[in-house]
């Protein structure tokens, strides 16, 4: 299965959680013929990801208007390395003006491998077709602390675990397919796709499968999707 089709990559697209956010975006940019990539939260500067990026407080016009696919749009350059993001209500908008897909960055993980969200996260918007919250394989047996996952203490919470123990696929399952980790704030209406990425061989591809299955055993999604983002074919297998 291509990586479009394993996230059903259509409309309004969010990407939450940790691990390969940015990458799945700017991957899905790539193979769809009209993307449109933003944020409703900090993004770092993209730029070489998409054929333009235009700063505006009107992105639906951008979009209507753009010669050149993908297109990023953004309200705000913050300082050099990072733009700001739209507010999420700010994203219907876009999504009417043409695009096949807009791409949307929906909260923030400082480059951790799992994380929990916060009490002001995500920014999904309520006009959101798909949702896919992602992990990292890589995070499985490493101990849990700061270094490696984004609020250590609220997945700890969530997982039923402590700071400091060694992170298990379980534990990482139990995140992602979690009401209050990676399935918050999922409009209804809207698909859940989790994604375990970083499975970049054999080994890493059997633990991420194992996830996967955990996933499915917490949480009703349709599937889990299993990929290494940076790699040619990035579907590695499909849950």
């Amino acid at each position: 299965m291509n990586l479009e089709d394993a996230v059903d990559a259509e409309g309004v697209v969010c990407a939450v959680g940790a691990g390969g956010k940015k990458s799945l975006l700017y991957a899905l940019a790539e193979r769809i013929d009209r993307a449109a990539v933003t944020a409703t939260v900090r993004i770092p500067i993209f730029d070489e990801h998409v054929a333009r990026v235009v700063v505006t407080d009107d992105p639906a016009a951008a979009v209507r208007e753009a010669a050149e696919w993908p297109v990023g749009v953004v309200p705000e350059r913050e300082r050099e390395d990072r733009y700001r993001g739209y507010d999420a209500d700010r994203i219907a908008s876009i999504a009417d003006a043409g695009a096949d897909a807009v791409l949307v960055k929906a909260d923030g993980a400082r480059t951790r491998r799992l994380k929990a969200p916060g009490e002001h996260e995500p920014q999904i918007p309520d006009c959101a077709d798909v949702v896919v919250p992602i992990a990292s394989v890589r995070a499985v047996g490493e101990p849990l602390s700061a270094a490696v996952a984004h609020r250590p203490e609220r997945v700890a919470e969530l997982a039923d675990v402590a700071v400091g123990d060694e992170i298990r696929p379980e534990d990482v399952a139990t995140v992602l397919a979690h009401p209050e980790g990676g399935l918050r704030d999922v409009p209804e209406g809207a698909t859940a796709i989790p994604l375990v990425n970083m499975a970049d061989d054999g080994a890493l591809v059997q633990t991420a499968t194992e996830i996967a299955e955990g996933v499915h055993d917490r949480a009703d999604v349709p599937r889990v999707v299993v990929t290494s983002l940076k790699a040619d074919e990035p579907v590695k297998t499909v849950v």
